[in-house]
């Protein structure tokens, strides 16, 4: 009789409780473009700063989709392996002003599950090191006699995130920023070879994509996109655009997403661990390795700043006639 009830008792408890949330068998990061990009950057630092951490049963293996500038991803992701619950995906500030414009095709913001923001960087303006070009003031002065003379290296197309800080930056220069030549390349890997190559002369970019090629003294920084100068040492000799007279700041933020069907319970164990990690030493040491800046986020809080970044890029898309 006892053991009857027992088992009663048991049952109700699981009726009650659900079964707890296991964890997911294997492990991807998805980078949604070429290697040697911000995507590729996340998705490195994630599986380093999980794996050193101790935070999952197996490893995690970093798979490269490009397509769309992370639209193949996002689709993949919204759609055929939504409920993929060991597979990650990157996104960042570029991939809001691409869901804002509706290049991700039939899938809105709400078709994914952000799961977390793990650092940031500023947009940057690049060339390479034996560029004639010293300062935002010789560029912007040859581009005015000549807006079509140089070629610039996007991610992306028409109004993407790249494009945007150069439309910010020639606007706020008086020069019409469609007069300006562009080449539409799949992320900053791309970016960085098409400078080096000579195929464009200025890479619209990101302090965390370019400073490991600055150290190398593959390219040049003429302005970072922030507030006031970065304190990171290696960063700090780099002028800000708001420094040199133009009033333009660029946030990139970096972080990841699970796919849209995805259960509660799994969503809750990623949560729990990229809660532990972010908040740890270790992390910020890895963080900082890669140049990128403190800036995390999970949960609700970064439901709410996705939303309130998608709807800021919708603003600023159609005052640019990139969004009706």
């Amino acid at each position: 009789m006892h053991l009857i009830f027992f088992r009663l008792l048991l049952a109700g408890l699981c009726l009650l409780t659900g079964p707890a949330a296991a964890a997911p068998q294997q492990f991807e990061c998805i980078a949604p473009a070429a290697p040697g990009g911000g995507f590729d950057l996340t998705c490195q630092l994630t599986r380093s700063a999980l794996e050193q951490a101790g935070l999952l049963p197996a490893p995690m293996h970093i798979r490269y989709l490009p397509g769309g500038v992370g639209a193949l991803a996002y689709n993949a992701m919204a759609g055929s392996r939504a409920a993929e619950a060991g597979t990650l995906t990157a996104w960042s500030s570029g991939s809001l002003l691409n869901l804002a414009q509706g290049k991700f095709g039939r899938f809105d913001e709400h078709a994914v599950q952000w799961l977390a923001a793990i650092g940031t960087s500023y947009g940057a303006i690049a060339v390479r090191s034996d560029s004639p070009y010293r300062d935002l003031g010789e560029l912007l002065v040859a581009l005015k006699r000549n807006p079509e003379q140089l070629v610039f290296g996007i991610s992306g197309t028409l109004g993407s995130n790249d494009w945007m800080q150069i439309a910010l930056l020639a606007r706020a220069a008086g020069i019409e920023p469609r007069r300006l030549h562009y080449v539409a390349l799949e992320g900053g890997g791309a970016i960085a070879t098409a400078l080096q190559g000579g195929y464009v002369q200025v890479a619209s970019t990101d302090i965390a994509d370019s400073m490991p090629r600055v150290q190398r003294g593959e390219m040049r920084l003429l302005a970072v996109f922030a507030e006031q100068r970065l304190a990171e040492p290696a960063m700090a000799a780099i002028p800000t655009a708001r420094e040199q007279g133009y009033d333009i700041v660029r946030p990139v933020v970096r972080g990841l997403y699970l796919g849209g069907q995805v259960s509660a319970e799994d969503y809750r164990w990623w949560q729990q661990r990229f809660e532990q990690l972010l908040a740890s030493a270790q992390f910020a040491r890895l963080r900082d390795e890669r140049q990128l800046l403190p800036f995390a986020l999970t949960g609700a809080e970064l439901q709410a700043y996705v939303r309130e970044r998608v709807a800021e890029y919708r603003r600023l898309s159609r005052e640019f006639g990139v969004l009706e």
